[in-house]
């Protein structure tokens, strides 16, 4: 949500770096598995970080609509 100024609400704010740290934890996950060769691991990993991409691409919507 935007202020009448067109800063970010701490709603929105909070919402977006829960998404990057879900992002990055992935993105971890990910790295580690494939460094263990461990399928599982790396698989979660992909998976986290698509579910994190996503959640972003609502949240970059929502705010094309408000603004």
């Amino acid at each position: 949500m935007t202020t009448p100024r067109g800063e970010l609400s701490a709603v929105s704010f909070v919402d977006k770096v829960r998404n990057k740290v879900d992002e990055l934890r992935g993105r971890g996950k990910e790295t580690a598995g494939k460094a263990t060769d461990n399928r599982d691991l790396r698989a979660e990993g992909t998976g986290e970080r698509s579910v994190a991409d996503l959640r972003n691409a609502g949240e970059k919507a929502k705010d094309s609509f408000r603004r």
